[in-house]
């Protein structure tokens, strides 16, 4: 088989998708696509037939006499299991059915193929890094801001997941003890200020109306949407001051629908140089380059062993 070919899969709450694609150096060649919803209220035993039968679907759509090199990016990462021989755990995802089931262990059982796995944010961080908007930097601090909030931080080109599986995971820091409740058992998280939902929310608790994100963010006429994209914009200030703070990133590259927001470009950048601990801030922060595409490509990055991560022992 051609060494080029990859097959990623990005294993999301609504959607799971996957590609065959042809790498040459930073290019991606896509070769077969799919998408299929995740349904993920039928529980965990479909979703590990829905992904094994959308590998094998993308395959023989490109052709390919055998599965290439598979690489997977989900949402969460892993804990082990009881006993140092005992398996990969999912924890902290937001399809929660995963949580505590040995997922990796699982789905390749089942494909009868090896796969490589990572978070999903750490899928996005690699393909920006690699790809897109932060090729050629060093130290990329990638941000998903969607239905959740994750990062992923790829060092000289590598996915750095840390001791515990949870580098990046900035979108559960405590901003407030005493705030809304996150699904992780905690409250005040940074997802329950900068999520879509969130900011849905908070524009709701302002006007008792339900407006979709893009509508709030069109409504220039509208003090309560002005009000809630101001206060957005704060919190995303202080939330990724806190990130640049400690990691010092060349870079930092938005993702997810909430990085559609204009308002995050100039007010939110505004917002991060007054909390950074610097007296000017050197890190640039701008929009994703690869689009929908990140979580796809990621994911068929991570075969390639010089840019997956360490195997968590």
């Amino acid at each position: 088989m051609e060494p080029g070919l990859r097959l990623g899969v990005d294993l999301g709450g609504t959607k799971i998708e996957a590609a065959v694609v042809r790498l040459d150096g930073g290019a991606v060649e896509v070769l077969a696509r799919r998408r299929v919803p995740t349904e993920q209220h039928r529980g965990y035993e479909h979703i590990v037939a829905a992904v094994v039968r959308i590998i094998q679907d993308t395959a023989r759509q490109a052709h390919l006499p055998a599965l290439p090199p598979v690489g997977v990016g989900m949402p969460g990462s892993v804990t082990q299991g009881a006993g140092s021989s005992g398996p990969l755990l999912v924890k902290n995802s937001n399809t929660q059915c995963l949580n505590g089931r040995p997922f990796r262990d699982d789905l390749q059982r089942a494909l009868g193929h090896p796969v490589a796995f990572a978070n999903d944010a750490n899928c996005f961080a690699l393909a920006e890094a690699r790809c897109g908007a932060g090729r050629g930097c060093r130290v990329v601090f990638g941000v998903i801001l969607g239905t959740g909030v994750g990062g992923g931080i790829v060092l000289e080109g590598r996915i750095w997941e840390g001791a515990q599986g949870i580098a990046g995971e900035w979108g559960h820091v405590v901003l407030d003890p005493s705030g809304p409740p996150c699904y992780c058992g905690r409250r005040g998280c940074v997802e329950r200020y900068l999520s879509g939902p969130a900011i849905e929310q908070a524009y709701a608790a302002r006007t008792g109306v339900h407006r979709p994100l893009h509508e709030i963010a069109a409504r220039a006429d509208d003090p309560a949407a002005r009000a809630t994209l101001a206060t957005t914009t704060e919190t995303f200030g202080r939330a990724l001051a806190t990130v640049i703070n400690i990691l010092d990133p060349e870079i930092v590259v938005l993702g997810g629908g909430v990085s559609n927001l204009p308002q995050l470009y100039d007010e939110g950048v505004a917002a991060v140089r007054r909390w950074v601990f610097n007296d000017r801030l050197q890190t640039a922060i701008v929009r994703h380059q690869l689009g929908d595409s990140a979580g796809v490509f990621g994911a068929a990055l991570l075969p390639e062993p010089a840019l997956r991560p360490p195997a968590l022992s």
